[in-house]
């Protein structure tokens, strides 16, 4: 794989609800690393962020303060479903195909369930896949390093928040740079 590039990238966020979130191992910094995730895409300007949600009805929608995150950065419009794999919902596949980004970075959660289902899908239909390790968490933390696990050893390229964002930053010594060292630290 070449290293990520902007023009290229979309953030795909799985699922991170309201009433499954508070039972996710490491919870309080997966959210965190989700919304440096967001605000990270924002300031780098070219990458889309497709959010999506499994069964509003009974898990309710995306956390409030990453709803919060995306209303004041990229526009919160999620894409519901009720297949674990988002390449099992139509709409998700139209907005694929409009965005036409072959790296996609992912985080979110179940890792072992609907992201695990996705990321493979992904492969399989060609994508570049990049997965942000520590935004992405399961009830237990063995789901989550099992998922993990099999994801990479399935072609799905491993990355933590830090290093994403400072490997679609590039350069240092610039405005950008800034903005996205003040984001990590």
């Amino acid at each position: 794989m070449a290293r990520l590039q902007r023009v290229e990238s979309l953030l795909l966020l799985i699922d991170v609800q309201e009433k499954l979130m508070p039972v996710i191992d490491r919870n309080a910094e997966v959210a965190a690393n989700i919304e440096r995730l967001i605000r990270g895409c924002h300031l780098l300007d070219t990458i889309p962020i497709i959010v999506t949600e499994q069964y509003v009805k009974g898990l309710g929608p995306t956390i409030e303060p990453l709803r919060r995150t995306l209303e004041e950065t990229a526009g919160y419009q999620p894409i519901e479903k009720s297949c674990f794999s988002a390449q099992g919902c139509g709409e998700f596949q139209a907005a694929m195909r409009n965005l036409k980004k072959k790296q996609i970075i992912v985080a979110g959660i179940e890792t072992h369930v609907c992201v695990y289902q996705t990321v493979t899908d992904l492969l399989a239909a060609g994508y570049d896949v990049t997965i942000v390790a520590d935004a992405m968490s399961s009830r237990s933390a063995e789901n989550r390093e099992l998922a993990i696990r099999r994801m990479a050893a399935d072609g799905a390229h491993l990355s933590s928040t830090e290093m994403l964002l400072f490997e679609l930053t590039v350069n240092s010594g610039t405005d950008e740079f800034r903005a996205i060292a003040k984001l990590v630290k």
